[in-house]
């Protein structure tokens, strides 16, 4: 028995190892860059996980012997879309704690580590990644310091398996400005603001102070884990919306010597040129909101990407963290999709969800763009990936291996429209 099952994995190592050589061609498609630019007659050719070729179509002289052979005549192919600040893998469901894996407990908390609580056998997975999400940047939730997120590509056995980037960032909720008064129904500027933004300081300065030092006899774990983030080898990603907030953190990052990225960033319209001379990428949080703050124009949170990219910033765009950063990150596309009507094109609109959430995770040299060289992290689509009411996707490659398209809620569908003899279209 035991023989029987060595010759077993040897067995299906070879067909793995086998159809990783296998030469995939994609030919006669709307390729989609993902830098902005689009080639609507175009081939794309990958093998062991590499982009080969991306570009106008050509006789590249492969036939059915010689590769797997794609015809994307009347589809798109699109570069594979990345979820930044997401909790995939870390919550499975909302309503259940033994299932909740994205918090801890403390107000400081670098040590925390998103990547071993990663889930690769989540059902929530292939749900999101059926709409063309294939690489999240998976984050630590819980205090004001939560902890350092990954990079995980949507497929793999185990969590070591699936890291693209291991401990990528550190996370930080920058205290509040305003803080709401039930009794009055009203806003107010928070009178522990100076007090929290204090206890930031003076945490930090100890790590700085302790991280100065190479070796201790006694190691501190959270100082220990701020090591990276100080030798400018990590950055720390700032979750804040108003612009006293904004201007708070790009100070911080100032007198620590760090580079950040802010989140959220409801008004960093009005701190542009702050962001801009200190080189600050934004992550915008979901444009499908009211505007956060009285007397904002009603239609601000679908112009804030528009207005970000007029002013040379880096955007990206991820849904907010409201309970939904996990199974909601299906939505990204739609999300950018929409501000394709506030002053984007829709290639620009794909780039938030690509290329410039690429270069905001520092993994821009191998996802976010159909380039040769990069991985073959890609999908094909028969209509608009950015309009739900036409994408469909039919390929999907993560590394140039092939995956499955349909999720646990297909074979539901289609176990109950045999069940019950309805035809859904």
């Amino acid at each position: 028995m035991k023989k029987l099952f060595i010759v077993y994995l040897l067995f299906i190592t070879t067909i793995s190892l086998q159809a990783q050589q296998i030469t995939i061609v994609i030919d006669n498609a709307t390729l989609h860059i993902g830098d902005g630019s689009v080639i609507e007659k175009g081939t794309v050719i990958f093998k062991n996980g590499k982009i080969e070729y991306a570009g106008p179509q050509k006789d590249h002289g492969f036939d059915d012997n010689t590769a797997s052979i794609i015809d994307g005549t009347g589809k798109h192919v699109y570069p594979g879309i990345i979820a930044t600040g997401s909790g995939l893998g870390l919550i499975e469901y909302s309503a259940v704690r033994a299932t909740r894996d994205a918090y801890e407990v403390g107000v400081f908390n670098p040590n925390v580590r998103s990547l071993i609580a990663y889930n690769t056998d989540s059902k929530v997975i292939p749900t999101v990644r059926s709409n063309g999400i294939l690489i999240a940047q998976v984050v630590p939730g819980g205090g004001v310091i939560s902890g350092q997120s990954s990079i995980m590509k949507l497929s793999g056995w185990n969590w070591e398996d699936a890291a693209v980037d291991t401990d990528n960032g550190m996370h930080m909720y920058w205290p509040g400005v305003y803080s709401y008064n039930y009794e009055k129904g009203t806003y107010e500027v928070s009178s522990s603001y100076a007090e929290e933004v204090n206890e930031i300081n003076t945490f930090m300065q100890e790590a700085k102070a302790y991280c100065s030092v190479e070796n201790h006899k006694e190691k501190n774990l959270k100082f220990e884990a701020m090591r990276e983030l100080f030798a400018g080898k990590q950055k720390m990603f700032v979750s804040a919306n108003a612009a006293k907030a904004i201007v708070g953190a790009v100070d911080f990052a100032k007198t620590f010597g760090i580079k950040i990225v802010i989140v959220g960033g409801r008004q960093s319209y009005r701190v542009t040129t702050l962001l801009k001379e200190n080189n600050i990428p934004v992550i915008i949080e979901s444009t499908h909101e009211l505007p956060a703050y009285d007397g904002d124009p009603v239609d601000l949170p679908y112009r804030l990407p528009g207005i970000l990219k007029s002013a040379g910033i880096l955007c990206g765009l991820t849904l907010s963290d409201g309970g939904d950063s996990f199974w909601g990150m299906r939505n990204i596309p739609f999300i950018a999709g929409t501000s394709a009507a506030y002053g984007l094109t829709k290639e620009e609109a794909l780039q938030l969800i690509t290329l410039n959430n690429a270069k905001i995770l520092g993994i821009d040299n191998n996802y976010g763009s159909l380039v040769a060289g990069k991985s073959a992290t890609l999908f094909v689509a028969e209509g608009d990936v950015l309009d739900m009411k036409t994408s469909v996707l039919t390929n999907i490659f993560i590394n140039g291996e092939r995956i499955k398209v349909e999720n646990w809620q297909d074979d539901l569908s289609k176990k109950y429209e045999m069940k019950y003899g309805i035809e859904v279209k």
